[in-house]
C-alpha cells in the first residue's frame, strides 16, 4: 500500500500500527533497498513501513507486502520527527527503526522471530532494547567503490569500548547507561563529527504517550536508554550497517584518504547471529 504523505499514513494507514512489532525503514538512497526490506520481513515484523522518496522503484511482490510512505528522511530532524509522530499514533506497540543497508540481528534470529524476542523482553519488564550499530564494509573498494557488498562484507572483530554516560546537570554517571564506540566511527574519527561517533542506538522500543526520541538516538525517558535492568543482564541486539562505509566513500573529504577499510582486525561477515554472539557484539541475557 502506498501513502503519499506521513500525515496520510497516520490518518488512513493505522491498521499497519495496530499490531506490533512494526519496522520503520528510513530510505536515504537506493542502495540495498530491496535486501533491507526483505531482511526485516523475514525477521517476522507484523508490518514493515518504508519511508522513502517517490522516485525509487520496488519489485511488485515486495511493494505488496509493505507500507510505502512518501517521505524525505534526509532533511534535518526528519527521522526524529517521523518516529515521534508514529510513537504518538501507536501507544503500546513495539517499534523498530533503521535505515536502508542496515540489518537487524538478535540472538537466535535464525530460529526465532522478532516477536518472540520482544515477548520475552517484555516479560522481563523491559520496554526498550539496546542495539549496537556494527559497521559493515566491502572488502575490495576497487570492485565496490560505494563500499557496499553483501557477498563480500567485512566487520571489525575488536576495537569496541564504552565510556560512562554523564548526566549534564551534575556530571555524574547515569545508572546502567554507557556510551559505546568502535568500528569505522572510531578508526576514522577524524572524518566523523563528535556527535555521530557513538554506536549505541535504542532501535527497539515500546511506544507510549509522551515518549520522545531525541536527535542523539536516545529517549527522554532515561530508563529506555539503559542496557539492562537492575537485577540481571538483558538481551541486546545488533544493527549491521553499511551506512558509515557509504558515507565515508561518498564524502569528498574522506573518500580519497581511504583505499581500503580492511585492517588486521577485519573478518568476513557470515550473516549469522552466532558470529555476533561469539564476538561479544550482542548479549543473550537470560534468553536461552
Amino acid at each position: 500500500m502506498t501513502h503519499p504523505t506521513l500525515h496520510g499514513f497516520l490518518n488512513r494507514g493505522r491498521s499497519a500500527l495496530a499490531r506490533g512489532p512494526v519496522a520503520l525503514i528510513f530510505v536515504e538512497d537506493a542502495v540495498e533497498l530491496d535486501s533491507t526490506l526483505r531482511h526485516h520481513l523475514d525477521c517476522g515484523f507484523k508490518s514493515v513501513v518504508a519511508l522513502m522518496p517517490p522516485e525509487f522503484d520496488l519489485p511488485a511482490d515486495l511493494a505488496a507486502r509493505i507500507h510505502r510512505v512518501t517521505y524525505d528522511c534526509t532533511a534535518a530532524g526528519a527521522v526524529c520527527e517521523a518516529v515521534n509522530r508514529i510513537i504518538a499514533a501507536a501507544p503500546g506497540i513495539w517499534l523498530y527503526y533503521c535505515f536502508n543497508a542496515e540489518y537487524l540481528f538478535y540472538p537466535f534470529r535464525e530460529t526465532r522471530s522478532v516477536g518472540e524476542l520482544l515477548t520475552f523482553h517484555a516479560g522481563e519488564r523491559r520496554n526498550a532494547m539496546l542495539t549496537y550499530v556494527i559497521d559493515l564494509y566491502a572488502g575490495d573498494l576497487t570492485r565496490h567503490p560505494n563500499a557496499v557488498s553483501r557477498a563480500h562484507a567485512f566487520l571489525d572483530k575488536s576495537g569496541y569500548y564504552a565510556l560512562a554516560r554523564l548526566a549534564p546537570d551534575n556530571n555524574n554517571p547515569r545508572e546502567r547507561q554507557l556510551d559505546f564506540f568502535g568500528g569505522m566511527r572510531w578508526r576514522y574519527e577524524e572524518h566523523i563529527p563528535d556527535s555521530s561517533r557513538r554506536i549505541d542506538r535504542i532501535s527497539l522500543f515500546r511506544a507510549r504517550p509522551g515518549l520522545r526520541l531525541l536527535p542523539d538516538h536516545t529517549f527522554d525517558d532515561q530508563e529506555y536508554n539503559t542496557y539492562a535492568c537492575p537485577w540481571h543482564h538483558n538481551v541486546t541486539a545488533a544493527v549491521c550497517s553499511f551506512r558509515t562505509a557509504k558515507a565515508l566513500k561518498r564524502n569528498p573529504g574522506s573518500t580519497c584518504a581511504i583505499d581500503s577499510f580492511r585492517w588486521h582486525n577485519s573478518v568476513p561477515f557470515e550473516w549469522k547471529s552466532q558470529q555476533l554472539l561469539d564476538l561479544g557484539l550482542m548479549e543473550p541475557g537470560q534468553w536461552f
